[in-house]
């Protein structure tokens, strides 16, 4: 008798974590040990920066996948501590800050033209939903026009999450750093954005974010018939 072996399915991220090792403990290094009689000015950031790639490359190992989210938010806080390194004025912190999300959204729009459209990786990635019992309910009603239409719709929505983030990026920055580049004070402003991005950022993007979810989930159960359990992937809804 043979048995079967199902692979190990990784543990899901655990949040509190990723906002320790992405935002608590660079906010700590850069404005509580930045002076010069603790780490200094830019072994403190290179030591901020550790942080978010030991926690990415934990994360990559762990899942044996990179996460989309995840090396983005990685290479935006490599520039930003290499612009910190080199000493670069606040500018180009603001302007990359503002850049990514906006290339993202712009990205999200534009991908509506491929056979990807990245509203699959942000809101229906196969591990959330049952894309099998979908697309079978769609073939069955015909309805596969109607749900191309609701994914234009949802996408709009997601780039618009997007758009709010680049915006508030942009003015964050532009507000907190003000000091001169390769000071204890410039640091201590890198922290204090860093600290603020998750309240300040974070949670309204998230919020639209969760809007764009709730109107495709329940456009969804709309074109298909299916009702949210049947639309939410079985190991989803245990």
């Amino acid at each position: 008798m043979t048995t079967t072996e199902t692979p190990s399915t990784p543990p899901r991220e655990n949040m509190l974590i990723n906002l320790l090792f992405n935002i608590a403990l660079p906010t700590l290094v850069l404005t509580q040990l930045s002076d010069p009689a603790y780490l200094g000015i830019k072994l403190a950031i290179a030591v901020a920066i550790s942080f978010p790639i030991g926690y990415g490359v934990r994360d990559f190992m762990l899942r044996g996948r990179v996460n989309f989210i995840s090396a983005l938010g990685l290479i935006s806080v490599l520039l930003t501590g290499g612009f910190s390194l080199f000493e670069l004025r606040a500018e180009y912190i603001a302007i990359k800050e503002a850049a990514i999300p906006l290339l993202l959204g712009v990205a999200t729009l534009l991908s509506l033209r491929t056979s990807q459209p990245l509203v699959n990786t942000f809101l229906l990635n196969d591990a959330i939903i049952n894309r099998p019992a979908i697309e079978q309910a769609l073939a069955e009603r015909g309805a596969q026009r109607q749900f191309d239409q609701l994914l234009v719709k949802a996408s709009v929505l997601l780039a618009s999450s997007f758009l709010l983030s680049s915006l508030l990026n942009y003015a964050l920055a532009t507000y907190l750093l003000v000091a001169e580049p390769g000071t204890v004070e410039f640091n201590q402003q890198l922290g204090e954005m860093t600290a603020l991005s998750f309240p300040v950022i974070a949670l309204p993007a998230t919020i639209v974010l969760t809007a764009a979810l709730f109107y495709l989930f329940r456009g969804i159960g709309r074109v298909t018939g299916l009702s949210f359990e049947e639309i939410i992937h079985p190991q989803q809804s245990k």
